[in-house]
Order: C-alpha cells, then sequence, then structure tokens
C-alpha cells in the first residue's frame, strides 16, 4: 500500500515536471518565431539617437514598390552596417536588405561603381542611386533620389545684400545649404540684376534679407515666375535704421507680397516671454512654440524656433490668392514702429506700440487658372533665424527645410530630421567641484568609519 502511495505520488510529480518543461520549451520557441518575425526594439535615449527619424519612417512606410539595399563591404565586416540596415526593413516589408562581399561580387559593385568600402546602394525598380555616407541622412537621401528622379534645384537670389549661401561665416547660409543637400536638392546663387527672369531650373527661389532695395525689373522677375506656377520663400528683415546698420524699405518687393495678401509691417517686434529669457534670449528674438494647421508647421508642435530682429505681418486673401497663418509672436510681445533707437526701454513705454500676439510668418497660393500649376510662396519676417549663427537653434533648422519642402511640392519629406547627440555631460563650477571632491574623500569615508565604530562598541 505504502509503495503504491510512493508511486503514486512520484508519477505525479513527474507529470508535472514534464509538463513544466514542455510549457518552457513551447514559450521559447514561440518567442523565438515572434523575436525572428517581428523585430522590435526599444529606444530609451532622450533624443532617439538609435531610431531612425519620422521623416526616414514616413519615406518608408510610404513605398508602393519593393526597395532593395544593397550594402557593400568585406563579408567580415557587414556587422558595421547591418544595424542600421536592419532599421529600414523592420520599417517596410518593401525594403529588401542585401550584403555584397568587395571581392566576390566585384563585378556587381564595378556595375553600381562602387569604389569604396563600406557603401550601401538604393534600388527602386530601374533606378539604384549610391549613399552618400553609411547615416541614415545618407541612405534615406538615397532613397529619395530615387523616388524623386529630377532635380530640384533651390535658386537664391544675389546682388541687393543678401546672406550668401557659400559663406561659412555667422550670418551666411552654408548650414541651410546643407540640410538642403541631404533632401537632395541642388542649389546655386542667381543675380536678377544682370537677367532680369528667374531661371527655367528653378524648383524653389529664396529671397533672403536684402538690405538694398530691389529695383522694378528684378520685382517684376519675382512676379512673373510665382503667378505663371512658380515657388518663393521670402524672409524680410524690419527696415531698421541703426547707424551703419541700415536695411533699406524696399517697397517695390513689399508691395508686390501685400498685392498677394502679405504686408511686411514698418517694425520691430519685442518679445518679453519668460521662456525666452529663460532660453537665454534677448528682447529682440520672438520665441514662437506654438504653430497654426499648415503642412509646414504641423509637426512643429512641441519644438521651439527663435526669430532675432522680426517684423509683423498682416494677412489676407484676395482674389487670386489664399494666404494662411503659419504662427505668431508670443501674447508677451509687442511691436514698435521706432526704427531708429537702440534703447530697449524707450521703445517698450511708446503708446503707439501693437501688443502681441503677431502674425510672424504666412505661406499662401496663388492661382494662376492654369491646371497643375499653382503659384507658392512663404513670407517670413525675418532672415537671421535661418543664418549659420541661428539655425541650429531647437528648431528652426527643421522649419527652414520643411518650408522649401512644402514649396516644391515635397510635403512627403516634411518631418522633424534626426538630432545630433546630445552633450549631458554635467558642467560644474569651481566650487561645485570641491564640493564633490571633498564629499567623496572625505565627508563619505568618515561616516562610514563613525558606523563602523558605533556597530563595534555594540557588539562589544
Amino acid at each position: 500500500m505504502g509503495n503504491q502511495w510512493i508511486k503514486a505520488r512520484q508519477t505525479k510529480y513527474a507529470a508535472y515536471a514534464v509538463t513544466y518543461i514542455l510549457i518552457v520549451i513551447a514559450a521559447l520557441v514561440v518567442g523565438n518565431v515572434l523575436a525572428d518575425r517581428y523585430n522590435k526594439t526599444y529606444d530609451s535615449t532622450s533624443n532617439k539617437r538609435y531610431s531612425l527619424s519620422e521623416q526616414t519612417a514616413k519615406i518608408v512606410k510610404g513605398l508602393k514598390q519593393d526597395a532593395v539595399i544593397t550594402y557593400f563591404n568585406r563579408s567580415t565586416r557587414f556587422r558595421e552596417g547591418k544595424d542600421l540596415l536592419d532599421q529600414y526593413a523592420n520599417l517596410s516589408r518593401k525594403v529588401q536588405v542585401k550584403y555584397a562581399d568587395v571581392d566576390r561580387d566585384n563585378g556587381l559593385a564595378r556595375e553600381y561603381g562602387i569604389r569604396n568600402e563600406g557603401t550601401a546602394v538604393v534600388q527602386i525598380g530601374s533606378k539604384h542611386e549610391v549613399a552618400k555616407s553609411m547615416t541614415e541622412e545618407g541612405v534615406t537621401g538615397a532613397l529619395i533620389r530615387d523616388l524623386k528622379g529630377t532635380t530640384r534645384t533651390v535658386c537664391f537670389v544675389g546682388g541687393s545684400g543678401e546672406h550668401q549661401l557659400d559663406d561659412s561665416g555667422r550670418e551666411g547660409l552654408s548650414h541651410f545649404k546643407d540640410l538642403l543637400a541631404k533632401d537632395s536638392y541642388d542649389t546655386k546663387s542667381i543675380d536678377l540684376l544682370t537677367k532680369d527672369e528667374v531661371p527655367a531650373d528653378c524648383t524653389t527661389l529664396v529671397v533672403a534679407g536684402p538690405t538694398k532695395n530691389y529695383e522694378q525689373p528684378e520685382v517684376d522677375a519675382i512676379k512673373k515666375y510665382v503667378e505663371n506656377g512658380g515657388r518663393a520663400f521670402f524672409m524680410l528683415d524690419p527696415p531698421l535704421k541703426l547707424g551703419h546698420e541700415e536695411i533699406a524699405d524696399n517697397d517695390a518687393l513689399t508691395n508686390l507680397l501685400a498685392s498677394w495678401g502679405v504686408t511686411a509691417n514698418k517694425d520691430l517686434i519685442l518679445d518679453f516671454n519668460p521662456l525666452g529669457q529663460i532660453a537665454g534670449l534677448g528682447p529682440q528674438v520672438a520665441l514662437v512654440t506654438t504653430y497654426a494647421s499648415q503642412p509646414i508647421v504641423d509637426q512643429m508642435g512641441g519644438t521651439a524656433t527663435g526669430f532675432p530682429l522680426s517684423r509683423s505681418l498682416d494677412i489676407k486673401n484676395t482674389d487670386k490668392t489664399s494666404v494662411q497663418k503659419l504662427f505668431d509672436s508670443s501674447s508677451g510681445s509687442l511691436a514698435t514702429s521706432n526704427l531708429s533707437s537702440p534703447e530697449i526701454q524707450k521703445l517698450v513705454k511708446d503708446p503707439n506700440n501693437k501688443k502681441g500676439p503677431l502674425t510672424l510668418a504666412a505661406a499662401g497660393t496663388y492661382n494662376t487658372g492654369k491646371e497643375n500649376s499653382t503659384g507658392r510662396f512663404v513670407v517670413v519676417g525675418s532672415s537671421t533665424w535661418a543664418a549659420n549663427r541661428f539655425i541650429d537653434f531647437n528648431g528652426n533648422d527643421d522649419l527652414a527645410s520643411n518650408a522649401v519642402n512644402w514649396l516644391s511640392s515635397d510635403e512627403d519629406l516634411i518631418s522633424i530630421r534626426p538630432k545630433p547627440p546630445e552633450d549631458r555631460r554635467i558642467t560644474m563650477t569651481g566650487g561645485q567641484l570641491m564640493w564633490v571632491k571633498g564629499t567623496s574623500q572625505f565627508v563619505l569615508p568618515f561616516l562610514v568609519a563613525i558606523m563602523g565604530v558605533g556597530v563595534w562598541w555594540k557588539r562589544r
């Protein structure tokens, strides 16, 4: 009887053990199958450093046909590109990643014109583009060039004191040029003084902060360009008269914009937003944190932008144009028409000041009357925000790129671009450093010694 009970008990425990083992094995098998089929990761870095950007995700998930990314390297070094390229494959089943050894697949490498190891080629249909770098910007740029096909050129007007495209100084636009290159735009400078006609290859025209008056033939060329379906981006500073830094009124150009429904007021916005003070910005920089509903700024929510030396705009629709506000200055701002005094306190007390919020930027369309030929224009009452010294401020770079994307009818590119790694180092003053050093070297060891003596005394 006893032996039967023991055997029954052993049988029951054995059955439990076998059941548990089978459950564990089944869980492992299901887990591995799911992990192989659904590659899910979580990026815990504050700025999502190890995740693809919204822009890339939008482009990849919107693919209408298969894309093949071929990575060329030595077989022992495929891992160098795998982590990045797998993220593309995980976004869409239309993306296939292949790996080619540059030695064994030398014929294929020559066919694609591969000269360096560690290079990716993106092919969609019969089109293929070589990634300019093994970064997200490089691979996504190749995708964009495959999808867009035709060359898109952004033309910057020069000759009247505008910010210069190739100037790498504080007031230049070389950083803006680099941003446009990442979206696969070509750029060039043009002069409407010598030839009063916008070149036919200009996808978008940029007028970036002229300090001198445009002559009427230049304005007529811009008018003809937009009203025939062209796209133009105007960044116009207030006509300040401060000693040697004098900005022309540019009435001919502002009158053209007024005829389209955008009046550029002759004033200067001063912003006393507390958030701007926290960010270290003076009142001459208008801080924007909220945006209207328009494709250029739809995804800018929660991102701040700053606009040094801005003027306000008044907008309205006309019989040919439809105009939308993009964003205002804060409710703590004001606009003064005194453009010749550098004394902020004096300007603030002027009873004629306009109170904020005040419109800072607008986007509009021009009805040409022709099918599939609508003109577009964007007007911002400041230009320095896009210059090298300020374009890296928070979301300024995204706004500049988004504006050109919308003007060029590349709405699929509008998004928040990848951000560089954040510098998370702790900066301490000399006094703070001495406090940390003293605490770690003397105070904490002394407390440990006191506790040890206390324990010894109690046991004794």
